[in-house]
């Protein structure tokens, strides 16, 4: 059943599995990486109990003291980190990283496309199923998010008293833990930070802080309050709901089921004909090629940064170009600095994937307002702890790529100077013009800078550790 299907039970939501796989994947360091995935209980909050958790897919040897949390970013999932998290636990025997999925995953039905990747349903039977019987009720089903106005409360008090709940279990027996997220999944990193446990600083509970092409103090854009009254509105219109949309109009999910599907074609059928993906009817024009092409090359159009639109930039990798039209169907050629291939393999696992369904509007209102780290307004309205902001002393790590025209390291600057964190315990990486947004975590190891340099870094965030605890 995978991670979950919130029409029917949690029966079948990814209990304990203990597996060791080998690194056959794109960007592998080509030694053995013990995989693990489990739930952890989480604090209850308004809805149904059932969703009281969190989902931890984790790379590395299970008594490795040192543990990296990653948490993804806007319409990501767990499975964006597979290829970074394998490769650095890989090459470091001491770290574990733990790529976290929010409570929401538990809504996905991902049933189908596990059996698609199994051999157990073909290619066509996965299109038909969430792409066309859906459509008439037959396949899959799409939610109804009117029904769900709890979840307009899943925002950054609820991911970070989650992310706290798997904090506390990293940290047992000792282990030392780093922080660290995606895009917004690096705002809630350094909110984690400075917010205010019934009283415990966020900070006491970390080792330092990774911060991939995100962050706060003008990372992003910041919302007054009239902004964040407006956008808790548009949550509470039933015609809206709780869960952003990332292609349009069309429903939550219909960005995760086109990666899915997508994703999954251009990994078992490469060089075949996109001839039903490109025909169908709800696939906007502008994630269309311009003549027939394959089915990785129509994958590869969509994501590269010179052919996806920029409303996508969210997905963004750097990997090459479509090929010239004859012969047809045109193919890919790799020419950046993520591969087709890996590309195409991070967005067709399954049900650790790369894409958040159901992705909370709330964690965005939250993650704005929080811009400015302070109890302004605007905090004081959505309910921010932000309270120990001025206290933060940690190791941190920043890289930045095309996606925000230098604001990420403007904010990583602007932290730098509001906390107690010194230019001595930061390592800021510019990878502008280089990587986009996603490259960070799917780019070839060779040319990934971001995993040459955080290597060092967490090695020596992790070795400075007994005197932070003595400072504290």
């Amino acid at each position: 059943m995978g991670r979950g299907n919130g029409r029917l039970t949690l029966a079948g939501v990814f209990t304990l599995i203990v597996l060791a796989t080998t690194l056959i994947a794109p960007g592998g360091a080509g030694a053995a990486v013990p995989e693990r995935s489990f739930t952890v209980k989480t604090p209850h909050v308004e809805g149904p109990a059932r969703y009281d958790r969190a989902f931890v897919t984790a790379y590395g040897r299970r008594s490795a003291p040192d543990v990296l949390i990653l948490m993804p970013g806007t319409f990501g999932g767990a499975g964006d980190f597979t290829l970074a998290a394998r490769y650095l636990a890989g090459r470091n025997p001491n770290l574990q990283v733990w790529a976290l999925d929010r409570r929401e995953q538990a809504l996905e039905d991902t049933s189908v496309f596990e059996r698609g990747l199994k051999g157990e349903a073909s290619l066509d039977d996965v299109f038909d199923y969430y792409l066309v019987d859906s459509l008439s009720g037959a396949g899959f089903k799409f939610l109804d998010t009117t029904t769900m106005g709890y979840a307009r409360n899943w925002g950054m008090k609820t991911v970070l008293n989650d992310t706290r709940a798997v904090v506390s279990k990293a940290r047992r027996a000792g282990r030392r833990v780093v922080l660290g997220g995606h895009s917004v999944g690096a705002s809630l990193a350094i909110s984690y930070a400075a917010w205010d446990f019934h009283g415990r600083p966020g900070y006491k509970d970390l080792d330092g802080l990774v911060l991939i092409d995100g962050g706060l103090l003008g990372s992003f854009d910041p919302y007054n309050l009239p902004q964040a009254k407006e956008a808790m509105a548009r949550i509470d219109d039933p015609q809206i709901g709780p869960f952003s949309r990332l292609i349009g109009n069309l429903p939550p999910e219909t960005a995760g089921l086109f990666a899915g599907v997508g994703g999954l074609y251009a990994e078992k059928a490469a060089h075949e004909p996109a001839t039903r993906l490109e025909s169908y009817p709800l696939l906007p024009p502008d994630l269309k090629p311009p003549y027939p092409a394959t089915n990785q090359a129509l994958f590869g159009y969509d994501f590269d940064r010179d052919t996806s639109p920029a409303d996508l930039s969210s997905l963004h990798v750097n990997a090459g170009h479509i090929a010239p039209e004859n012969p047809s169907p045109a193919d890919w050629v790799d020419g950046g600095i993520t591969s087709i291939r890996s590309l195409a393999y991070t967005f067709s696992r399954q049900p650790v994937n790369a894409v958040d369904w159901y992705f909370p509007t709330r964690i965005t209102v939250d993650a704005n307002g929080a811009d400015q780290m302070r109890m302004n307004p605007v905090a004081k309205y959505l309910g921010l702890r932000l309270f120990h902001t001025r206290q933060v002393r940690l190791p941190f790590y920043v890289v930045q790529t095309d996606d925000t025209g230098g604001d990420v390291m403007k904010g990583a600057r602007n932290w730098i100077k509001r906390t107690r964190t010194t230019p001595r315990q930061s390592v800021l990486v510019n990878a502008d013009p280089r990587m986009s947004h996603l490259d960070p975590l799917l780019a070839t190891p060779v040319k990934n800078v971001f995993l040459k340099t955080v290597t060092p870094f967490l090695k020596k965030a992790f070795a400075t550790r007994g005197d932070r605890v003595k400072r504290r």
